[in-house]
């Protein structure tokens, strides 16, 4: 038995050594390309020995492209997307776990639905609606008929426009539709004791007391691992940013990686842009870094 489970720890070594290698292999090949020249790449290629071009190629990513300013974009959107998704999907999960709603089951399956159907399945509609909030009305009145009554009156039909692309309003508000966040706090609640509420009504606690005392706190855990993954996929963006925005300046710092390749022919400034993928990986892999151990502890606890 003892050699049996030294073979096998053996074997899993072995594969963790391979995976380790496949994940550090390319990131140690961006550090090599970043800290080369781009006159050196166009005689030699690729290559797994590292330059002194490193500060050179970053200072470029500065002065020449606006993966500074979109740094700043990518972080207003993350920090936008983690911090209303954590309360939406609380508020959301509190009320389906602790209130009786009528349909409770009906609602958090049309909010799972949500999973099923991401942003990149439906853009174009969002992107409809994000070209005019108030377009979902226009069609509503229309369809009613009440549009006709208005024109009667005042002589002309009701049309409301409000377009929030280009904004980072429309760059954060249509990644909030999703129910991964309401589905894990759910999950988190369904483990506290189901008398702990009546305890706490039984104590003077109202349901915001409870909320705010006694939920909260146990809930930590859950809003930094929530928090994490969904700053992390606000800040890796990259089809609904590349839509919603049209300038430069408003664009986040994934897209603007995809601009540096040049869209005709000429070779791509590699030096360049793997220095610029160091700068936009240093957020997340810092955001991991300090949240690791909550990140781990608030999936495993929410799991029933």
């Amino acid at each position: 038995m003892v050699e049996n489970a030294r073979s096998i720890n053996i074997v899993a070594t072995l594969i963790l050594l391979i995976g380790i290698v496949y994940i550090v292999g390319p990131l140690y090949l961006t550090l090599t390309t970043a800290s080369h020249s781009y006159e050196f790449m166009l005689q030699n290629g690729l290559t797994w020995s590292f330059g002194g071009d490193l500060l050179v190629n970053i200072k470029r990513i500065f002065t020449e492209t606006s993966i500074p300013v979109q740094m700043i974009n990518s972080l207003i959107v993350a920090i936008g997307d983690a911090v209303t998704t954590c309360v939406l999907s609380f508020l959301s999960a509190y009320a389906i776990v602790y209130f009786r709603v009528r349909w409770a089951s009906v609602v958090f399956a049309l909010i799972l639905a949500t999973v099923i159907l991401p942003l990149d399945m439906r853009f174009v509609t969002t992107y409809q609606v994000a070209s005019n909030v108030f377009s979902p009305l226009n069609a509503v009145l229309d369809v009613t008929g009440l549009n006709d009554l208005i024109t009667s009156v005042f002589g002309a039909p009701f049309h409301a426009e409000w377009s929030i692309l280009n904004t980072h309003v429309g760059l954060v508000v249509p990644l909030l539709a999703h129910g991964m966040g309401t589905f894990l706090f759910r999950q988190f609640f369904l483990t506290l004791p189901k008398d702990l509420f009546k305890a706490a009504r039984m104590d003077g606690a109202g349901p915001i007391r409870f909320m705010f005392d006694i939920l909260l706190p146990l809930s930590r855990t859950t809003f930094a691992s929530l928090f994490v993954l969904s700053f992390l996929s606000g800040w890796t963006q990259y089809l609904w940013p590349l839509v919603a925005s049209s300038t430069a300046e408003m664009q986040t710092a994934v897209v603007g990686l995809a601009r540096l390749v040049p869209d005709e022919g000429a070779v791509p400034d590699y030096p360049l842009i793997m220095a610029g993928a160091i700068l936009v990986s240093i957020v997340p892999l810092t955001m991991i870094a300090l949240l690791q151990r909550y990140l781990v502890q608030g999936l495993v606890l929410s799991e029933k």
